[in-house]
């Protein structure tokens, strides 16, 4: 990925320093700087930096234009940042940008689609700057998971070499694995600094909110709390002390299950693994950093300025941090029932295999939409407990499939891209794909050329579908190709599928050539303009201007 940060540096030294600089707006594709002294301004030294097409001085608007391409509003916003506001004219920003195309795109459509295309714009936004770190922890963890030895069953690789494998239950597998999912963990820490930068929001302030909602202790006010002393025979060891944890019921509204209360108020808390947490969720965070901006911005408007740098962080990080917990927690729950109801309504017992073939193309059509709101995760219990009770997930086998799509939508961008800054984003994000993790594929990649996500998730529903008509059977968690293990054996039953492997590469295969060549000829080319139709920079600017 492109240091945008180091290119506005090199590009404001290559037009004779911030102290040159007059003025900055952008069109579409080009920085236009007002100059001082437009002699000052070194053409070739400009032209010569990574990632700029070329430089020229427009005599007509006085403007020394450097042509960046889509990554633009990118550069800008750095540029900005080292050289402050002074610099910063909106009106004329907006008018290069509409004179030159972009404005347009945004206005088109009915105020659904707008208001759909700024909801994604702000989480592509949030997401950009930690999709490499995201690549990373997928990819580590798609390593441990293929160089872990099985314990059991028949084995990924012939025996003798399996044997001197990682062990699953060693601490450094342990190690590993805790430290591949971190990222994912504390995405509402990272997300939530991040979504402050776009939002223009305190990012410290956002951040705590993030740790405040991952904070352990939160399980005191999720269940109630019992210790006693165990007094021998039916009432535990003599001398022990045992701790219970009890769920707390306050009520239940439209299904949803209220575990706590604050200042007298029902809350209720997301379950994204099977235990009432924050971790793994993006749009909370992302619903704080829009709360925050506002208000941080009145507050900073009407406190004296000797009170801010107290009242000001404090007033907010309370405000928004409640606001979450009573409002966001219930919602979240309200979807999940709601999720898993459609969900398992489609699917039935997945003995019908038309049934099942159904729900195959139209929840792997769908389904990588809700990895693009963090809402995936709520669909995580519902196969957990399939594959508890049952030793198989026919979920868990769809989902495998919307992965496999997007990583190869993610290839098929990486062979037919001429841009190498592009290329060195695709293939990471490919692997990571097939490693089972689409985060870096899709907002690194697919969900900005929206068409490409599109594609994929086509390839997606035909593969699920083939794979539901001909009764595929998924009996692990990992998933996509990382994860064909999965598709061997029930570790419940220990026994197999018939042809069960065999369907899995079948349905690899349709899945991987469809999403590859829909993408390759209509998804994408190299003259689309990232983020077409969507407001990237700054979704509330109206909120917080």
């Amino acid at each position: 990925m492109a240091d945008y940060k180091k290119m506005a540096a090199d590009i404001i030294e290559g037009v004779g320093g911030a102290d040159n600089v007059e003025k900055l707006i952008h069109c579409i594709t080009r920085l236009r700087f007002t100059l001082k002294d437009k002699d000052k301004a070194d053409t070739e030294k400009v032209s010569a930096i990574p990632g700029v097409a070329g430089a020229v001085y427009n005599a007509g608007l006085n403007q020394y234009q450097v042509v960046i391409g889509q990554a633009v509003e990118d550069v800008y916003d750095e540029a900005i940042a080292l050289l402050g506001d002074r610099v910063v004219d909106a009106d004329a920003t907006d008018a290069a940008v509409a004179a030159t195309g972009g404005a347009e795109a945004p206005k088109a459509g009915n105020p659904f689609t707008r208001a759909f295309q700024v909801i994604i714009g702000t989480i592509t936004g949030s997401m950009i700057p930690i999709i490499g770190l995201l690549a990373a922890g997928g990819m580590i963890n798609g390593l441990i998971t293929l160089f872990t030895k099985v314990t059991s069953g028949p084995t990924t690789w012939p025996a003798a070499f399996n044997n001197v494998l990682l062990d699953p239950n060693s601490s450094t597998v342990i190690f590993m694995h805790t430290l591949a999912m971190a990222p994912f963990y504390f995405l509402p820490v990272l997300v939530g600094f991040s979504a402050a930068r776009q939002l223009k929001a305190n990012e410290y302030v956002v951040a705590a909110v993030g740790g405040f909602l991952l904070d352990p202790n939160l399980r005191g006010a999720i269940n109630t709390v019992t210790t006693f002393t165990g007094l021998g025979g039916k009432y535990g060891a003599k001398g022990v002390v045992y701790t219970n944890f009890t769920p707390n019921h306050v009520a239940d509204v439209l299904g949803v299950h209220f575990t706590s209360t604050y200042f007298g108020i029902p809350v209720a808390f997301p379950d994204p693994t099977g235990y009432p947490s924050y971790a793994y969720t993006i749009f909370p965070i992302i619903c704080a950093a829009a709360l925050a901006a506002p208000i941080g911005k009145w507050l900073h408007k009407h406190l004296h300025v000797a009170l801010r740098p107290i009242f000001e962080p404090m007033i907010t990080f309370f405000v928004v941090a409640s606001a979450v917990v009573v409002l966001v927690g219930p919602v979240m729950n309200l979807l999940s029932g709601a999720l898993s109801n459609v969900i398992t309504g489609i699917i039935g017992n997945g003995s019908n295999l038309i049934q099942l073939g159904i729900a195959g193309i139209i929840i792997g059509g769908l389904y990588q939409t809700l990895v693009i709101f963090g809402l995936h995760w709520l669909v995580i219990p519902i196969l957990t407990v399939q594959l508890a009770t049952t030793g198989q997930s026919n979920i868990n086998m769809i989902v495998s499939f919307t992965m496999l799509a997007q990583g190869a939508g993610a290839l098929a961008v990486f062979f037919k891209t001429r841009k190498a800054d592009m290329k060195g984003l695709a293939l990471p994000a490919t692997i990571s794909a097939f490693l089972g993790v689409t985060e870096p594929a899709i907002y690194g990649i697919n969900l900005k050329y929206v068409k490409v996500f599109v594609m994929s998730s086509i390839g997606a529903a035909v593969g699920a579908g083939v794979a539901g008509f001909m009764g595929l059977e998924m009996y692990g968690f990992s998933g996509s190709l990382i994860g064909f293990p999965s598709f061997v054996q029930n570790p419940i039953t220990h026994t197999s599928h018939p042809n069960n492997l065999t369907i899995f590469w079948i349905a690899t295969l349709v899945t991987i050539v469809i999403s590859f060549t829909l993408v390759y000829m209509f998804g994408y080319k190299d003259s689309d303009v990232m983020g077409a139709g969507v407001e990237k920079k700054n979704a509330f600017k109206d909120a917080v201007k």
